[in-house]
């Protein structure tokens, strides 16, 4: 399977008409502002040139892309469609209306909110309607209309006193969970008494009977499910029954791994959809599509989630929303189910590439769409390998594995993630002989004294494996057909 034969319209010059709408566009943008035009022509050269294996990364399809150039872009549209705080939005209401009809349809939920402009939002708009929903809470108004970064934590304590100091259990940040998911760094950490669960010290797995007796102790108004570094498919049934058992709300994050949803190879218990009570993701990552977010719920939640904007969000980025309807409609034709297998059929070759070469995984392999690698057995840090992988062509994002001894800025590993090069059109070869120059570069690397960020690679290690990946790179280029030129 190649990239275009999943995208490209069908009886037409796909290649050709792209090139064309590009290079006129370039061509505009040139005679304003030439060194964004520049910029933006090497970014295309510089992707086609580097093994692109971060997880949370994609190739949006040509239509997806222009679709985001246009006026819409020029349009305020507070509001939900057919309720617009201004006027002449019936364009918008289309738009948007499509987004949602195309999430719902594809993911089989009562609800789609196209609004958020990304993960983040998507998981606030979904936060603020689960209190909004669950919680009476008079006198918010004051504080509400602070800007949330006057908000003392004097403040942020009247206001968790106000919502009733709702408690929201997650997965912890080092086993695989995210941000957003109730860490003080992030706002939904200063909106809720929060609390982690991890996975099995000897497994790397989830143990549900852990996550059971830790929500019957602490009694959460939310269970988050989700992750953004755990290598492994969850139950969400069990989660659910989990929820059900103490009276919490159900939330999945399927940010990361929304394609393979998509896609249906995370079908029954492992599509969270069916059974949580509010769903947020991403739409580009494993879901191809551009920068946003989506908010999915049942009946009960759906009101609050309409409210997103202005509860949480600002206008919608009415010309997202619509590359957002495109990218959707791209992944409900049979070839994206096609492409959702192979993402998860090549991070077992990855995996399987990694192992039979001695390399340490966590969890001992993967069976979604990401594979994350213990660098300590090649004596580096996370930070280190990240770097020298760089170096030599590869990008990759470093990553805390369980209880990292590195901690979260240096880590001790490499997360990578097959769906941008599966677009490409790579397979099990191709992954497994990434899996040889990934190792070829960390056995040939080592740390310069007693720094966790410094190092040093074999001379020629680095040029020899990047001509190696520019090889297999150009037997599977990106956007083919397509020129600026």
């Amino acid at each position: 399977m190649t990239a275009d034969s999943s995208i490209a319209a069908p009886g037409t010059d796909y290649a050709a008409t792209a090139s064309e709408a590009y290079r006129a566009a370039l061509k505009v943008i040139e005679s304003v502002e030439p060194r964004i035009a520049e910029a933006t022509r090497q970014e295309l050269a510089d992707q086609r040139d580097s093994l692109k294996l971060i997880a949370s990364e994609n190739y949006a399809s040509p239509a997806v892309l222009l679709t985001m150039g246009t006026w819409f872009s020029d349009k305020y549209a507070e509001g939900t469609v057919g309720h617009r705080f201004y006027a002449a939005c019936q364009n918008v209401d289309t738009v948007e209306a499509l987004a949602a009809e195309h999430a719902r349809e594809l993911f089989g939920a009562p609800y789609a909110y196209a609004q958020p402009h990304s993960g983040i939002d998507a998981n606030l708009v979904a936060f603020w309607a689960i209190l909004a929903t669950r919680v009476e809470a008079p006198g918010l108004a004051e504080l509400g209309a602070k800007h949330v970064n006057d908000l003392s934590e004097a403040d942020w304590e009247a206001l968790r006193a106000k919502l009733g100091n709702q408690r929201l259990l997650g997965m912890s940040l080092d086993t695989g969970g995210h941000l957003t998911h109730g860490f003080r760094p992030n706002i939904s950490g200063k909106m809720f008494h929060q609390r982690s669960y991890g996975t099995d010290a000897q497994t790397g797995l989830i143990d549900y009977d852990a996550v059971r007796a830790a929500a019957k102790e602490f009694k959460p108004l939310i269970l988050v499910a989700g992750y953004s570094a755990y290598p492994r498919r969850v139950n969400f049934a069990k989660m659910r029954e989990i929820a059900d058992e103490v009276g919490a709300t159900l939330m999945v994050d399927m940010a990361h791994f929304a394609g393979l949803v998509a896609g249906k190879v995370f079908t029954g218990d492992e599509d969270p959809v069916p059974h949580a009570h509010v769903t947020t993701t991403t739409t580009h990552k494993s879901l191809r599509g551009p920068r946003g977010g989506l908010v999915l719920a049942t009946e009960e939640y759906a009101p609050a989630v309409d409210k997103g904007c202005p509860m949480v969000l600002g206008g919608p980025l009415s010309h997202v929303m619509a590359a957002k309807a495109v990218a959707l409609a791209e992944a409900r034709q049979p070839a994206f189910r096609e492409y959702a297998q192979a993402v998860a059929d090549n991070a077992q070759s990855l995996a399987e590439g990694f192992t039979s070469r001695g390399a340490r995984l966590v969890t001992g392999g993967t069976d979604n769409h990401l594979v994350l690698l213990d660098v300590t057995s090649f004596g580096l840090t996370g930070r280190q390998a990240e770097s020298a992988l760089l170096d030599a062509g590869v990008v990759t994002n470093r990553n805390a594995i369980p209880a990292d001894p590195n901690g979260a800025w240096y880590t001790s590993g490499i997360r990578f993630g097959t769906p941008a090069l599966t677009t490409r059109g790579f397979g099990a070869a191709e992954f497994d002989k990434v899996a040889e120059l990934v190792v070829e570069v960390l056995s040939n690397t080592q740390a310069e004294g007693t720094s966790k960020a410094k190092y040093a690679t074999a001379d020629g290690v680095a040029a020899r494996v990047h001509a190696a990946s520019s090889e297999m790179l150009a037997a599977n280029p990106l956007y083919p057909g397509l020129t600026l030129s």
